[in-house]
This record gives C-alpha cells, structure tokens and sequence, in this order.
C-alpha cells in the first residue's frame, strides 16, 4: 500500500487530546504519527519504483504464452519414430555451436519436444546463454535462440526489464528499493487503515471502500480496501522478491545457510567417501557456473546415454537436465527440474566410467524452509500454479499501479488552497518520534538497525529520509 491514510484531515489524535477526552493513552495514539511519518516518506519516494516494478511485472505476466507462440518452431517436432541416440543430438548442436562449453542437456519433456543443449556464449550479455534446439527423432537442428536461465528470447528480455531495466548491476537497485519497501508501506497502511477503523469493528468496513464518502475520503477508502485485498499477495512478492535481490539476497542466503534452509545438491565428487550436501543458488537443478565443455565426456565411459539410462533407473522424471562434470574428478548431474505444482528436484550424481548412482538428494528431505522458499518463489515467477498464478499476479500487479495513482491523488487534494496550482500536498507532522516513550524508541531504534543490515536498501534510504526530513526542518525554522 502506498501512500495511504496519511494525509487525514480530521484534527491529529495523540496523547494529549486522548488525555483531555478522559479516555487513557494506548499505543496506537504514540505510534500513529511515526508511522504516519514514515508512510507518508516512503509513499512519496519509493512508490515510483513500486509502480515501476508493477508496470514491468504486469507485463512479465504474459510471458509465458509469448514464448509458446513466439519459439513454438524450436522447442516442438513431428513424432516420427524412435530417437535417435542422445549423443548424436548432442553432437550435432556442438557441430551448429563449435566455440564455448556445454552447460546442460536438457532431455525433451514429451515425445513432440525438442532436445535443448545450453552452451556459453561469448555474443551474449553476462549471465545469458545459446540455446541450441535438436529433433530427437532426426538429430537436425532446429535453431538457436539466447537464454536466461529457462527463458528464451522474449521472456529473457522481460526478465530482465522487470529485473533490472537492462541496466545491468546498476538498474538492479531500482527492483531492490522497491522490494525493500513494499512490505513496510503495505503493514504502514493497514496499521493506519485499522488505526482509523478501530471504533468500528465490522469487518465490511475495512475490506470495502466507503461509497458515501466523497473528495479524498473517497479516494483513501478506496485505496486502504484494495490495500488489504491484495495485502498478503503484495507481502508475498516482497519476500520473494528479497531472496533473490543484490544486496539483501546476500544477506538472507547467509542466513538460510547458518539454518540449514539451503537446498541440498548431490554430492559429485569422484572422491567422496560417502554422500554430501553441497549448497547451490534457487533451483538446484540447474548448472553450476563454469561447467566444463564435456570434450570426449559425452561419448566417453557410459556417455550421456548412460547418465540419461541412470536417472530413468533412479525413477527420475522429466523435466529432466543433464549437467556435464565440472572437470575430471567430478560426476555428471540428473536433475528433475518440475517447478509447477507438485514440484519435483529429485537429483543424483552419476559416475560418468561406470553409470553408477554417487549421491541422491530428493525433494522430499529438502528442509520445509527450502521449500517455502521455492514454492514462494515460484509464485512470484508465476509458474507453481500456471495460468490461475499469472492471473493473480497481473491482478496484484494492476492493484498496486491502481493503489499508487489513489495515493499520489491524495497527496494532491491535500495540497493548500490557493497560491499556484502546482503546489504540492502537505507532508505529515515532524517530530514524531519525540512523542515515543524511551523504552518504545530504543527498541524501534534496535529492530531497525537489525532490519537495515538484513535490508541494505531499506536502511541506507532510511537514513536517507531522516536527513531529507531533518534538512527541510531546518531550512522552516530559518525561514
């Protein structure tokens, strides 16, 4: 929620007048002004960027049937027959791709799909990839196409723009502020919207906007009740949204690994005495970065087709990758890479000599944090629950652009009569934080450096705020 109930224009509630009505002080009249304040601050500033991130959002939200249309040519093929050895499609796309290494082989999900061989590529931005389509039934190549990850083309592109802008390193701060800030503004605003419908209880009045009322009244109901309609999916988005962030990724990957919330991988050590988890970024089926280009391994001992015979043996299905060894000492990887619901990851490791099964780790004894973790993520991606997901997340997506428009409109009706017609609204009363008991203020004053470290974004444009805030205090009381 963005921008909400800040700008009331019923008399401030605090202590004070609490005390004079006869009525004893809670902790709603102490707090509200702070986190009046503190909306009202980030409201104003982040909001763009929440609406950007929205914008951007709403269109990856489409992404997944533009693919299907748009690579329908590469990623199917006529059933004719039996196929043709995995290692003559393999082949056949390093004889289409000469130059870089082999990422993953993955197998084709169904008898009319294509076999899609990942190389490296040096043409392509960092972090993207060739993908090289196969016919299983004829070892022809269809194509290729740059990949991010899963994504072709298009969905890359899109990716990314909701990502980072296509700014690279840099334009990935705009999707941090704004994940950093989404949760505080929605929690602000539902604390505001129950703040000022704390004397009337029915539920009715929180979750549906006030039809009589009329100017801004009007416009903040309707944007609190949308607020909390789509609360727990915009909470949702936020954490999600961290997990995989530049700076508050790093931070909450340390702490996930100090839990032992990581995804587990099978151990691929030709040398191990016995099995090991190694911890792997979101989504442990996929490559591990500087994969080895297999020369000779896909032939060589059991070949991929072992390691493919291997996996099916192990009861792996599809979708299924193959992930060359990282160098000589190491295992091929098998990997299920099922990510709509249910969701399969069951992997093992497999000598590439002898075909023999090293290590397996199934999704069942992942730890339930890791799981979480991934079902949460997927939601946000809209792929745990197919087009049911995508439609959630382009109506969360319209009722944050919708939400961010009510509270910019209601900053501009609060703006002062008369004078130009550009000014802008009035900001929350200063001082807020006086008000606070000492014991309240130390303890909010804690929780936030904790949450600043775990959110740089968050802290460092914190601290941001409140020198902006202390700045115009200032230049007022010399005016």
């Amino acid at each position: 929620m963005s921008v909400p109930t800040q700008f009331q224009t019923a008399p401030p509630t605090g202590p004070q007048t609490e005390v004079a009505a006869g009525v004893r002080p809670g902790w709603w009249p102490t707090i509200r002004p702070l986190v009046l304040r503190m909306h009202f601050y980030a409201g104003v500033l982040v909001a763009p960027f929440i609406l950007v991130a929205s914008v951007t959002g709403l269109l990856y939200t489409i992404a997944p049937q533009v693919e299907q249309i748009a690579y329908h040519n590469l990623t199917h093929v006529a059933p004719a027959g039996e196929t043709v050895p995995l290692a003559d499609q393999v082949a056949a796309a390093r004889a289409s791709h000469p130059d870089g290494e082999i990422l993953r082989v993955d197998v084709p999900p169904a008898a009319d799909r294509s076999t899609r061989v990942v190389f490296t590529d040096e043409t392509v931005p960092d972090d993207y990839a060739m993908s090289v389509f196969v016919n299983p039934y004829t070892a022809g190549v269809e194509g290729q196409v740059r990949s991010y990850g899963q994504w072709l083309g298009f969905r890359a592109w899109l990716d990314e723009l909701h990502r980072n802008l296509h700014l690279g390193a840099f334009g990935r701060h705009y999707s941090e502020l704004a994940a950093s800030w989404l949760w505080v503004v929605a929690l602000g605003g539902l604390m505001l919207w129950l703040g000022k419908r704390r004397r009337d209880r029915r539920v009715r009045r929180l979750v549906t906007p006030d039809l009589a009322a009329t100017g801004r009244s009007r416009t903040m109901s309707w944007h609190a009740a949308m607020g909390v309609w789509v609360l727990l999916g915009v909470l949702a988005l936020s954490v999600s949204g961290l997990t995989w962030s530049r700076y508050a990724g790093a931070n909450i990957g340390e702490v996930r690994t100090a839990l032992s919330w990581i995804e587990p991988t099978p151990a691929t050590s030709l040398h191990a005495s016995g099995p090991a988890a190694e911890h792997a970024g979101h989504g442990s089926s996929g490559p591990s970065e500087g994969a080895a280009d297999p020369d000779g391994i896909i032939t060589d001992g059991v070949g991929v087709d072992g390691v493919l015979a291997a996996a099916r043996e192990a009861g792996l299905g599809d979708p299924l990758y193959l992930v060359p060894p990282a160098d000589g000492a190491s295992a091929w990887t098998a990997a299920e890479n099922k990510r709509d619901w249910p969701t399969d990851y069951d992997a093992i490791s497999v000598d590439p000599a002898t075909g023999k099964m090293l290590d397996r780790v199934d999704f069942a004894d992942w730890p339930v944090m890791a799981k979480l973790t991934d079902w949460v993520i997927g939601a946000h991606m809209g792929i745990l629950f197919g087009v049911v997901n995508q439609l959630v997340l382009a109506l969360l997506a319209i009722g944050l652009i919708v939400m961010t428009v009510l509270g910019y409109r209601m900053w501009w009706l609060r703006r002062p009569r008369g004078g130009s017609a550009l000014r802008l609204g009035r900001p929350a009363r200063r001082g807020a934080w006086r008000q606070l008991p000492w014991p309240v203020l130390v303890s909010l004053v804690a929780v936030t450096a904790v949450v600043g470290w775990l959110v740089p974004m968050l802290g460092v444009t914190l601290v941001g705020f409140l020198v902006v805030d202390a700045a115009l205090g200032a230049a007022r009381r010399r005016g």
